[in-house]
């Protein structure tokens, strides 16, 4: 597991901006989804990855746990697959001609969809009743990538919490769009797996400071247990 390291100087210009540490702890849970991005044999599985990051098989439990309390309270939670498409070589030649060849036909193999590499990690909690969507670019809001923000629009969706890997391409690329998308935006800081430590908090540092908050997977249960039962008792 990452060791997290969010620079005290950093928390304080954001509470000197925001007026407090943690701006969407107020998050409403029936409004909130659980955004997991990429969790994938292409990423995960030794001898499929194209791109292996084995920090993200630590982060399973997490993933679980928060997905679960989403759940509970009223929730949504949103598997995020990425998908090579001969269309995408094309659309976005300039991604693949400042990588080698053998790594884009690396790339091209895992991510097939119906391949090894395009399903998702065996130990996630993926239910049937939760959605899916497919992205062919790093961020899934970004032009021609998915329709992830039609999906959760249509669900009512005005909050995210972001996890997967790696934090600071996929994961970044998304949270930061999402906030640009106007969606309340939460990058989980264990919740969410890079290749080394310092891509990982470096990642969670820039976005904190701009374009969201960073709590933990214990915080956010925290945050979803609690507001659901003030919103009962409201209710009542």
């Amino acid at each position: 597991m990452h060791k997290i390291a969010i620079p005290q100087s950093v928390v304080d210009r954001v509470i000197a901006r925001r007026g407090r540490e943690h701006i969407h702890d107020d998050l409403d849970p029936s409004r909130t989804a659980l955004v997991v991005v990429d969790m994938q044999n292409a990423f995960m599985l030794p001898g499929v990855a194209h791109a292996l990051c084995l920090e993200a098989q630590e982060i399973v439990p997490n993933i679980n746990r928060l997905a679960q309390a989403v759940r509970e309270t009223g929730g949504a939670v949103v598997w995020i697959q990425t998908a090579y498409t001969d269309e995408t070589r094309k659309s976005w030649s300039v991604y693949y001609d400042i990588s080698k060849p053998a790594q884009n036909a690396k790339r091209a193999e895992a991510l097939a969809r119906g391949s090894k590499g395009y399903q998702l990690w065996e130990t996630l909690d993926a239910r049937p009743d939760d959605l899916y969507v497919e992205k062919n670019r790093f961020s899934a809001f970004i032009q021609d990538s998915s329709n992830l923000a039609e999906v959760l629009r249509a669900k009512n969706i005005d909050t995210i919490l972001v996890t997967g890997t790696v934090t600071n391409v996929c994961c970044e690329s998304t949270a930061r769009d999402a906030m640009m998308c106007n969606f309340k935006t939460v990058m989980v800081s264990d919740g969410n797996a890079a290749a080394c430590d310092e891509d990982h908090n470096a990642s969670l540092a820039g976005f904190y400071l701009t374009f969201g908050d960073v709590m933990s997977t214990d915080m956010l249960i925290g945050c979803l247990r609690n507001n659901a039962k003030k919103g009962l008792a409201a209710a009542e």
